[in-house]
């Protein structure tokens, strides 16, 4: 800052003659010197304040600078939550350090990690900047497991970071960020590293503080640079130039190399070159530096305190705006404030601390994320923050380690994991604990395993039985001593189910499991009558009476127009019958010719056709397949009866079917084993076992009278159990899928699993029969056909007869009459037109001229009707 001054003053077209004079105030980190000295300051008409160091007297002193418009600019007080709406005259003038916590959150999801224990000193900038980390990480799926508060810098003793680093030994996370200042910071490495806690598998992160201390301190003494050897920190990114190259030349000179420099000088020189532009701007503006009394403060004059002599500038407001719209090149590079009033471009190197000082392994800025080349190169470029563009360089880590920590261990400071199993006494293929030893085998005991095995790091483990050995545990109650902190996982045929989800984490289903219905079934030979079981009863008789109706309808249409329609009664009821059935095969030989019957003969053997279809596949399933009968159907019979339902004992099925199914618990029988299932069904005190597809599958290899009815009803599957947020569940989730890619798991399956079956199980099969409401629909619309016709064919055959009918006599009509329009009206309709015309003809030719007039009338009636018929046809 005392260059900057002597840099200012030296050069009169800054201030045009006027001297800029800074004052110091060493607080020593006390809040109250650090008050005292900013209300002396205000005394002497001071134009602007740089400072405080702490964010916790920044709080403090910017309402006093509101009050007296007197701008308070700070390169170190970098609290997130110093508002500029709450605080409008206070200034930070390096990166605020939500852009730090933004890198940090950055940093843990590049590096593949999950979880981060915090370590800071309860102060309102170290703990507003955690609040800010932790809203960062979550926005990332990250989170702070734990937060260790140490008392305010530099007040912390060494008895206060042992109980909290003892603490963090015995938790899982081992990835730690330190969020303090100096002195605390290294006093926690010092004590790290007394505890083993900077070697292999630990990551420690600090923030800005560590690099201060790696910039300033050169060399280190051996026993600090042991301590902080392979943690990562980051430092304020300030671009190269020419003026930076030559003043840092300058303080090496001045200092001879006895004193290191770090970005926060550049920062502080850059601090007082802004208020100078400003001042210079406010001047030029016809401003003047000129104050005012606080007339509130009169009346407390002649005290310690001269609080009278506090006075307002009156250019404060105007040397505020000025600042904000600074844009100038400084030490830190271009300098020049957001809307957010926070600089533009923030950016910082990421350090790694190594055994011979630190090495920079890449850089974070709020334009592009994490890389490996300089911020400034990527600004003119669009900014891309896919996860493929993100680098850094490679770490080495505490311990001496290259290879990336996992970041995390089992809790207890790495202790051997406790994996709970249940103690089955049934189904033990699944789990089976050896008598009188303490081997563990099984499908899901050999799965884990080969899971186990496939983790990139080792995994100490031993299993705990679960369970009285008389009958098979509760998986619930089993699951639930996660949370309990019995077990650390659960492993063994434990479905995943919603109960279960609410208290821990499951891993990648390793096997598909749904409930199923399981009942006796009875095998059902071939019959002579086997021919007559596709349809039902009703469908055969609905079918056959459509074959004579639509038979019937077509020789209506066909009648006195088609000879082969015609001739003696008993020959034409023959007709209707071939014809009708003769369909079936598309057999017939007779020819259609009215469009109307044609129609309805295009229609029926569509439904014919779609029939023959149906019966042949019916039949052919019917005397190829073997056939099983039972009067269970699926989970909708045992819903709607009252029959008993047989369940294994500890499987969620029973609280399914009674909260989900709402069937009575009192037609629950619980069962323990498959000799019981079987037992209960052949004497029938269930009507239906319920149980998981796995367990039926084995069931069944054994027992081929029963049989599953119907489909599973829900989808569920099988997984291992882990507490909640556990990074090994998705670990073991991976390699589950590894297992399934490699086949491994297929070959686990079939040796535990894979049984000979039933002989006839992969056929069989119950075909049920087909009804009428398969195919009401084909019938309605041909029911509605032939209708249609036959309204079509007697409207016409009504409206020929009533055009050429013989006019009625005036006298009364009587029975005698309306019998012989009957009859002329049957014979109308029997008649065949060709026929009707020809008669007329002869009938005109052999009556002579004046003859009767009722046989007059008579030949010119069949006349007419026999030329229109004609004419119509």
């Amino acid at each position: 800052m005392k260059a900057a001054e002597y840099d200012i003053n030296s050069d009169p077209s800054i201030l045009g003659g006027r001297k800029l004079t800074i004052a110091l105030h060493d607080s020593n980190f006390s809040s109250f010197l650090g008050m005292i000295g900013a209300l002396q300051f205000m005394e002497t008409d001071t134009v602007a304040i740089i400072g405080p160091q702490t964010s916790v007297m920044a709080h403090v002193l910017s309402h006093l600078a509101n009050e007296l418009h007197v701008p308070l600019l700070s390169f170190t007080a970098l609290d997130p939550s110093l508002s500029p709406l709450q605080y409008p005259f206070f200034v930070q003038t390096a990166p605020n350090d939500e852009f730090q916590m933004i890198a940090i959150a950055e940093m843990v999801s590049y590096f593949g990690w999950t979880e981060v224990i915090v370590v800071f000193s309860d102060d309102d900038q170290s703990r507003n900047g955690i609040i800010s980390l932790g809203d960062k990480l979550s926005e990332r799926r990250c989170r702070i497991s734990y937060k260790a508060a140490l008392p305010p810098d530099p007040t912390a003793k060494r008895s206060d970071v042992v109980r909290e680093l003892v603490k963090i030994q015995m938790m899982e996370s081992r990835i730690i960020f330190l969020h303090t200042f100096s002195k605390a910071g290294l006093l926690v490495f010092e004590v790290a590293k007394s505890l083993g806690m900077m070697d292999k598998e630990y990551v420690w992160i600090a923030s800005t503080w560590l690099s201060t201390v790696l910039d300033s301190t050169s060399p280190l003494i051996s026993e600090t640079a042991n301590s902080i050897r392979g943690a990562l920190t980051l430092r304020p990114h300030t671009p190269d130039s020419k003026r930076k190259r030559d003043f840092m030349s300058g303080w090496n000179q001045l200092s001879k190399g006895s004193i290191g420099f770090n970005p926060y000088g550049l920062y502080a020189y850059d601090t007082v070159w802004m208020i100078a532009h400003a001042v210079k701007l406010l001047l030029d503006q016809g401003g003047t530096i000129s104050f005012s009394n606080d007339t509130r403060l009169n009346g407390l004059g002649g005290r310690t305190l001269n609080l009278s002599a506090l006075s307002i500038f009156d250019g404060g407001n105007q040397l505020l705006k000025n600042i904000l719209e600074t844009n100038m090149t400084g030490l830190t590079g271009p300098v020049q404030f957001n809307q957010d009033r926070s600089l533009i471009n923030p950016s910082y190197d990421i350090i790694n601390a190594i055994e011979t000082g630190y090495r920079q392994i890449g850089y974070w800025s709020n334009y592009s994320g994490l890389s490996i080349v300089p911020p400034e190169t990527l600004y003119a470029k669009k900014p891309n923050r896919s996860s493929s563009n993100q680098q850094l360089d490679s770490v080495v880590w505490p311990g001496g380690e290259t290879t990336k920590p996992r970041g995390w261990v089992f809790p207890n400071n790495g202790r051997e994991i406790r994996i709970g199993i249940p103690r089955r006494v049934s189904y033990r293929d699944f789990v089976l604990l050896v008598n009188g030893t303490d081997t563990v085998q099984g499908y899901c005991i050999d799965l884990f395993i080969a899971a186990i095995r496939l983790l990139p790091y080792a995994v100490p483990y031993r299993f705990i039985p679960f369970g009285d050995g008389h009958e098979n545990p509760s998986y619930y109650e089993l699951v639930s001593q996660i949370n309990s902190g019995v077990f650390d996982g659960v492993v063994g045929d434990i479905a995943i189910v919603t109960n279960r989800t609410k208290i821990v984490d499951f891993t990648q289903p390793y096997i598909e499991s749904g409930l199923v219905v399981v009942a006796p079934v009875k095998k059902i030979s071939s019959r002579p009558w086997s021919f007559s079981r596709p349809f039902t009863p009703l469908m055969w008789a609905v079918t056959a009476a459509f074959f004579l109706i639509v038979g019937s309808v077509v020789w209506i249409l066909e009648h006195r127009i088609n000879d082969e329609f015609r001739g003696p009664p008993k020959q034409q009821i023959v007709t209707i019958f071939w014809f009708s059935f003769s369909t079936m095969f598309f057999a017939h030989r007779e020819n259609t010719m009215s469009a109307l019957g044609r129609l309805v003969l295009i229609v029926w053997l569509f439904v014919v056709l779609i029939i023959n279809s149906s019966y042949t596949a019916s039949l052919t399933s019917i005397l190829t397949v073997q056939q099983l009968s039972s009067p269970i159907k699926g989970i909708e019979t045992l819903i709607t009866s009252n029959l008993p339902i047989g369940f294994q004992v500890g499987s969620f099925a029973e609280g399914y079917l009674i909260e989900e199914l709402n069937i009575p618990k009192s037609r629950l029988v619980p069962l323990g084993s498959p000799e019981e299932y079987a037992l209960a069904l052949e004497r029938k005190k269930v009507a239906a076992v319920i149980d998981e597809r796995p367990y039926v599958d084995l069931f069944l290899s054994d027992h081929c009278e029963f049989s599953i009815r119907g489909q599973e009803f829900t989808k569920r599957g099988w997984g291992f159990a882990f507490p909640r947020d556990s990074p090994l569940a998705i670990d073991i989730s991976t390699a589950i899928l590894a297992l399934s890619e490699n086949g491994e798991l297929q070959k686990i399956h079939d040796k535990w699993l894979s049984r000979r079956a039933c002989s006839s199980e992969s056929s069989e099969a119950e075909i049920e029969q087909l009804d009428l409401q398969s195919f009401w629909g084909l019938f309605l619309i041909c029911g509605i056909v032939c209708i249609l016709a036959l309204l079509v064919y007697f409207w016409s055959i009504f409206r020929q007869f009533s055009r050429y009918r013989p006019e009625e006599p005036n006298s009364t009509s009587t029975a005698g009459s309306r019998s012989a329009r009957l009859q002329t009206f049957l014979s109308f309709v029997d008649g065949k037109v060709q026929e009707s015309k020809s008669s007329s003809k002869r009938k005109r030719e052999s009556m002579p001229s004046n003859d009767h007039h009722k046989e007059d009338e008579s030949t010119f009636r069949s006349e007419r009707i026999g030329r229109d018929i004609s004419h119509e046809s």
